[in-house]
């Protein structure tokens, strides 16, 4: 297993990023290769990514959820092995740090080549910050999910 940590600043309330975290369907706006997410059920969401070329699809379970402070999955069958954590950490009323952890399992030698030459590090570092520009420039989150797992 390979593990992936990235944090960023955003100058958004915590409410609004975790928020916006939840709308698991906006993912593809600011998250470089996800092409679609359904929601199926609370803790349920069905990804299709294409990376490289590659499509894969998988589901994904949210197994902790905790608003305001942290969104934490594991996949779920499919062709796509890796769990992660974010968690949403106040500075002051408006701004967040937002950190992102995962573990993945890199399948195949042209995974393996790229997690080693740090193609995952750089994509989750891009993720966070189309996230940042996504959120500071809306300014409000496109809707919520305040349940907890």
């Amino acid at each position: 297993m390979s593990q992936v940590k990235e944090s960023i600043e955003v100058d958004v309330p915590v409410t609004t990023a975790y928020n916006q975290w939840t709308q698991f369907e906006s993912f593809p706006q600011f998250m470089e290769g996800v092409e679609r997410i359904e929601q199926r059920t609370d803790t349920l969401t069905h990804w299709v990514t294409k990376v490289g070329g590659v499509e894969r699809e998988f589901d994904a379970e949210i197994t902790e959820q905790v608003p305001d402070h942290k969104v934490a999955w594991v996949t779920v069958g499919g062709q796509t092995e890796q769990s992660g954590l974010v968690t949403f950490r106040p500075i002051d009323p408006a701004h967040t740090e937002v950190t992102l952890m995962m573990d993945f399992d890199p399948e195949g030698m042209a995974e393996s080549i790229g997690d080693k030459l740090g193609f995952v590090d750089r994509q989750v570092k891009g993720d966070l910050k189309r996230f940042k520009h996504f959120i500071e420039d809306r300014g409000a989150e496109t809707g919520a999910w305040r349940g907890s797992v």
